[in-house]
């Protein structure tokens, strides 16, 4: 059809009837089918009334909502009458899935317009959804832009369902009148994903820890399941960010409302949310309308990595189903949206980590719970499992019971960071996997950190020469920061600390500082640098006495940091932590010339006694017994 004839003519000859468009295609044809939430529902419905009159289909599609089940009329008819290409890359184990392995074709989200627009997967015909047209003949395709548009413009014949109830979105989401060969109006509810209001202690954990890793002035990609509650938790205090991301959300929508986002600082497509499709609730698509602040963008530019990158302080969040003690990652589509594991992931997890600033960051819910009974979500090895990220891509992890960054480290560091973050029932089991797969040394112990519950209430940042200081529970994945921190003092300070010229700092001996139960030994170190590869400046150890209720302290500082307070910041956090776990006092052994150390005790508020055996001195002071 000729651009130069007036599109509402051409309108008004183009429009059909459902059954009337569905009868102009063909057997052995391949048709593609628009995606997500944007699904042509009444096109799909009619296509699955005449699939009788078919043979050799193909339908092309992400991996859709089966609100008419197409697969089951490809089970039924044995793929005679229709075949299904789902892209989709991610894990197979939900039950529903499981069953459409054969339909499968793994692609990164980048990948697939391209795919359309080379010819290499020739598409006859394309069914889209989009809005009404404008005054210049532009419709939009609204909520599912993503591989679609690719779609639409590479196929030999479009079908496109006119839906009033189709959003007009912003972007590059616009097609012409003139660029469609048949209309089909038909109002219908668009498909939903109503956002989850169900709040839990583990998914509130997440979210406290993600708080830390988020600068203000982030631009965000936030995965479809990352769980509301944490995501919100999360970001709710943070200022100026901004969004690049394969979905928009309700719970994006909401912290656009609040003031939280306003891509004023992404340093590319600034004032805009950028996405390519939307999956929430009705109010999400009532937002996206006609909105100037949003941008829709095809695939093939939201998801590339080298886009991704070149925004401040990219941030990428995302849900992992499982992960092993390497760091492999496996992901699942969820039975709500059955979409999450049309992976973008890969994509904004190795171009967030090439921002400036940028953080690729995995949510891991540390067990799930089966019908067999509680299941851990990080197991030894992934070995009958896609792996949707190579773990020579993950970052940062994050479950309820901690972070770790395992960029830059080792299988044997990767494993005891992973374990740590592991459920406690299943430490020990893990463990011991690990020792026999060889990804630890046989002679390692981890002691009391197996049952371990990382207490980040004790977490606190201090400001010295101008640096943020993180004053934080030692990690079992410090052990070898602490080890570094030891080397690094000056004979003089090793002294003070071991009272003997000590030269060899051992792997076993420090693992009884940095493998801890939080209760009866508390090891407090003080951080600087980025999280995951920060300098220990300082360290202050309590350990319970044998057979009593007084814990000794010890104390070790860089030359840098002395005098600057942190002496006295830790004793007194070792008081409180001590005092609430039923610890009764406090002791310490030091030398007699040692003034520094004898003052630092005397700013307790208790009573501080003095004793002296075989040359040193022994301070002590019990928590009932307040000073004068």
């Amino acid at each position: 059809m000729p651009n130069s004839e007036y599109w509402a003519d051409t309108y008004i000859e183009k429009s059909v009837t459902a059954e009337k468009a569905i009868s102009q295609i063909r057997s052995g044809q391949r048709v593609f089918i628009g995606s997500g939430c944007g699904e042509p529902q009444a096109l799909i419905h009619t296509l699955v009334e005449k699939t009788n009159s078919f043979s050799g289909l193909e339908i092309v599609r992400l991996l859709g909502r089966e609100t008419a089940s197409l697969t089951a009329i490809a089970d039924r008819t044995k793929d005679t009458n229709l075949n299904i290409r789902s892209i989709y890359l991610g894990s197979t184990h939900p039950e529903s899935i499981a069953k459409q392995q054969r339909f499968i074709t793994p692609m990164n989200m980048s990948d697939v317009p391209m795919l359309f627009t080379t010819r290499k997967l020739p598409l006859n015909v394309a069914l889209i959804q989009v809005s009404p047209p404008d005054d210049f003949g532009w419709m939009s395709l609204g909520i599912s832009v993503d591989v679609t548009m690719a779609a639409a413009r590479s196929a030999d014949f479009v079908i496109a369902q006119v839906n009033p109830m189709m959003p007009r979105v912003m972007g590059q989401s616009f097609i012409h009148v003139n660029d469609v060969n048949l209309i089909v109006e038909q109002e219908e509810e668009l498909l939903s994903v109503p956002p989850s209001v169900v709040s839990s202690p583990a998914a509130m954990a997440i979210g406290h820890h993600i708080a830390k890793l988020i600068e203000d002035g982030s631009t965000l990609q936030i995965g479809l399941d990352a769980a509301s509650q944490a995501t919100v938790q999360a970001l709710s205090n943070k200022n100026d960010l901004g969004v690049h991301s394969q979905f928009l959300t309700d719970d994006i929508m909401h912290l656009y409302a609040t003031g939280n986002i306003n891509n004023k600082k992404k340093g590319l497509n600034e004032g805009k949310m950028v996405a390519s499709m939307a999956i929430g609730s009705h109010n999400l698509y009532e937002f996206l309308n006609d909105n100037p602040a949003i941008d829709f963008h095809p695939s093939d530019y939201v998801n590339d990595p080298f886009i991704i990158a070149r925004h401040n302080r990219m941030i990428s969040m995302n849900v992992a189903s499982t992960m092993d003690l390497t760091g492999q990652v496996s992901t699942a589509a969820s039975t709500a949206t059955r979409l999450a594991g049309v992976s973008g992931i890969p994509d904004f997890v190795r171009g967030a980590k090439r921002s400036r600033g940028g953080k690729s960051i995995l949510m891991l819910f540390s067990t799930t719970e089966t019908d067999k009974g509680l299941q851990s979500n990080i197991v030894s090895q992934l070995n009958d499992d896609v792996i949707v990220v190579p773990r020579g891509d993950v970052h940062y992890v994050i479950s309820e019971y901690g972070a770790v960054n395992l960029f830059g480290k080792s299988i044997q560091e990767r494993t005891i960071a992973m374990i740590s973050i592991a459920h406690p029932d299943f430490r020990d089991q893990l463990f011991d996997e690990a020792k026999e797969r060889g990804f630890i040394g046989s002679e390692r112990s981890l002691g009391e950190a197996s049952k371990a519950v990382y207490p980040v209430n004790l977490e606190e940042i201090l400001c010295i020469n101008d640096k943020k200081v993180l004053i934080r529970p030692a990690k079992p994945v410090d052990e070898r920061r602490i080890q570094e921190h030891y080397y690094s003092l000056s004979k003089e300070d090793i002294l003070t600390r071991f009272f003997c010229q000590k030269t060899i700092f051992g792997r076993t001996e420090m693992e009884t500082r940095s493998h801890v139960d939080y209760v009866n030994d508390l090891t407090l170190v003080a951080v600087v640098g980025e999280f995951g590869f920060g300098t220990v400046v300082a360290i202050a150890e309590s350990m319970k006495l044998k057979g009593s209720s007084i814990a000794e302290v010890a104390f070790s500082v860089s030359e840098a940091y002395q005098g600057k307070g942190l002496g006295s910041f830790f004793i007194k956090k070792l008081a409180a932590a001590a005092r609430e776990s039923g610890i009764t006092g406090l002791t310490a052994y030091t030398f007699p010339s040692n003034k520094a150390m004898i003052a630092l005790f005397k700013t307790l508020p208790y009573k501080v006694k003095t004793v002296y055996e075989d040359g040193d001195l022994v301070l002590s002071c019990c928590f009932n017994e307040l000073a004068d």
